[in-house]
């Protein structure tokens, strides 16, 4: 082989190295662990506004009631872990009841490392 048709064929040569692979490898894992662990949050956020929704429009007439129906509603739900009526703040705003809430999810990911999701919302 002369060095000149080493040179192009290593040229020609593509693909990835071994490093490559496994640094591409571990970061799709870490982004498949982290989309699987975040996911069921998010379905509970979601379900935490709609159960908020359904309570300012249904719940009752005083905080009280509100918090109660709130709770029973969650109850029967099943899949509210993460917050309960003591997360929410309730007000009047021109005869309609709003309710704001916030509440924290830690989710662990592996050892001492932990994601903290902080959620926030309001009724419509």
């Amino acid at each position: 082989m002369t060095p000149s048709s080493s040179r192009s064929s290593r040229r020609a040569q593509q693909g990835i190295t071994m490093v490559g692979l496994l640094f591409w490898s571990v970061l799709i894992v870490f982004a498949a662990v982290l989309l699987i662990k975040t996911v069921p949050a998010y379905v509970e956020f979601e379900s935490v506004k709609t159960l908020v929704n359904q309570t300012a429009v249904k719940g009752g007439n005083t905080v009280p009631e509100i918090k109660a129906n709130f709770e029973r509603m969650r109850s029967n739900q099943g899949t509210i872990d993460s917050m309960n009526s003591g997360n929410l703040d309730i007000t009047k705003d021109n005869d309609r009841i709003v309710i704001n809430f916030a509440y924290d999810k830690e989710i662990p990911l592996f050892g001492p490392v932990s994601l903290l999701l902080k959620f926030r919302g309001r009724s419509q």
